[in-house]
């Protein structure tokens, strides 16, 4: 299965020119661990308050974070929707 959910802490950092160091202060984690977050593709398993420190940090939505790409293999899409 093909990735679905894109992270893109990445991209909101280079536009909102916030430094590793920056994001590693306010979160209280080290900029080892801010690289390892940003460098990712696949979003990353999170608590709940590291995602609401990152949005307070870049002043951002969740949402901003995350890009929803629709799978283009081979398999069915199951919607879970019933549209009758």
């Amino acid at each position: 299965m093909n990735q679905v959910i894109r992270w893109k802490l990445n991209e909101v950092m280079a536009r909102k020119r916030v430094r590793n160091k920056d994001l590693a202060e306010a979160l209280g984690i080290t900029e080892n661990s801010v690289y390892r977050l940003r460098k990712v593709d696949e979003m990353p398993r999170l608590i709940p308050e590291r995602l609401n420190g990152i949005c307070k940090a870049l002043n951002c939505q969740p949402g901003e974070l995350l890009e929803y790409e629709p799978d283009d293999g081979d398999g069915k899409v199951v919607s879970i929707v019933d549209v009758a």
